[in-house]
Formats: structure tokens, sequence, C-alpha cells
């Protein structure tokens, strides 16, 4: 073997091993983050939004509202901030669905904000994050399902909201164990993106998994 070839072949192996050391330390942190809960005082609880239909709350949003107004009732913030713009068909959106609820569940409309226009996790972060510079607000205990946790925390940081993350625990996952662990998977993918790239740059690089998981369970 050339020289130069041997040169190559060592730069080759040393990026792959980069690639697979930051994807060990991606898992084991989506791991970490979707076991551990968080939430304490904070200006805003933040509910990322998930599938709806015609109105009313999919099993998984409706996990995700459940917790944040267990969260909001035990008064570790003033306001509720539901995000989820309106997918394909949809007359309504996610976030507007999400407040319906909170309503019917006595939450005051005046402590209810939304983001209404995201479709993806990092459009809804980025949208939050106008919100906190507008109001001049600064922490967040993000709701979401646990192996969300990890890449929500990292966008969190990148868009300057300070976030506490608190994962739901009654979300109703697919009783698919396989199905479970490809969702942890494609966010142990997804985290180290969400930090340098954009989310539609992202879902050009990786692998089309979204397929893989239950619609309402891919953010």
């Amino acid at each position: 073997m050339s020289s130069k070839l041997f040169v190559l072949f060592r730069l080759f192996f040393a990026v792959v091993l980069t690639f697979a050391g930051l994807w060990v330390v991606s898992a084991l942190a989506v791991f970490v983050f979707s076991a551990r809960d968080n939430a304490r005082s904070a200006d805003a609880i933040v509910v990322l939004g998930a599938a709806q239909y015609d109105g009313k709350p999919s099993p998984v949003l409706k996990a995700r509202i459940d917790h944040a107004l267990d969260l909001f009732g035990r008064k570790l913030a003033p306001r509720l901030i539901v995000t989820g713009g309106r997918g394909e068909g949809d007359t309504t959106s996610e976030a507007a669905v999400a407040r319906n609820y909170a309503l019917r569940r006595g939450v005051p409309d005046s402590a209810i904000l939304l983001e209404s226009t995201g479709r993806t996790t990092e459009e809804s972060i980025r949208g939050v994050a106008a919100i906190f510079e507008a109001r001049d607000l600064n922490t967040a205990v993000l709701v979401s399902d646990p192996a969300h946790m990890f890449r929500l925390w990292v966008l969190a940081h990148r868009f300057g909201v300070t976030p506490y993350t608190s994962p739901t625990r009654k979300i109703r996952m697919d009783p698919n164990r396989r199905v479970r662990w490809r969702y942890m998977f494609q966010e142990s993918m997804k985290a180290p993106a969400a930090l340098f790239l954009e989310e539609s740059v992202a879902a050009k690089l990786l692998p089309p998994m979204r397929r893989l998981i239950p619609d309402e369970l891919a953010p």
C-alpha cells in the first residue's frame, strides 16, 4: 500500500470513528434525557405539537397537553405556549387544538400563547424563541415525548432559550418495541444534526426514517 493511500485510509477511518463516536454520545444523551424530568419554575411551559384529527388531539398530543396541564397546575409557570401548524389537508392547527383542549380544562385564555406556524420541531422552537424575545422571556419547561427531549434541549439552546425538559410519562406509544427503538434511533441521528444544520438540510442528508414510525410520533 502506497504511503498516500495509507494516509487516505487513515483519514477515512478517523472520520468514520468520529461520526460513530458522535452517534454513540447522542444515543446515550437521548436515553438519559428520556428518563430524566427537569421540570422547575420557568417563564413558560412549552408543549410541542403532534397530530390532531378533525379538531381532536391524537393520543400523543393529548398526553403531552395533559402533562403540561399538570405542570401548570403545580404553578411552575404563568404561561402555556402550545405549538404546531397545520398538516396537509388540515383545517386547523395543532396549536389551536391544544389551546381549545387546555381552555376546556380550566386554563385561562390570557395564560395561553400560540405558535401555530411551525410544521417541524425546529420551526416550532424557532417560533417559540421569537415569542420569548418579544416578551423578554428566558426559561422554558419543554414538554414532549421522552425520545424527543434531547433534540428539543439542543434546539432551545441554539435559538437562545434556556430549557428544562419534562417528558410525558403517559404517552400511548406503539406497542411494537421495534417501532419504539426506531423512534429512539431516529432522534439519536437528528439531535447532532440539529446542533449544526437546518432541519431541511438534515432531512436530505439523513436516511428517510419517517415512514418507520407512526405519523403522530414523527415531529
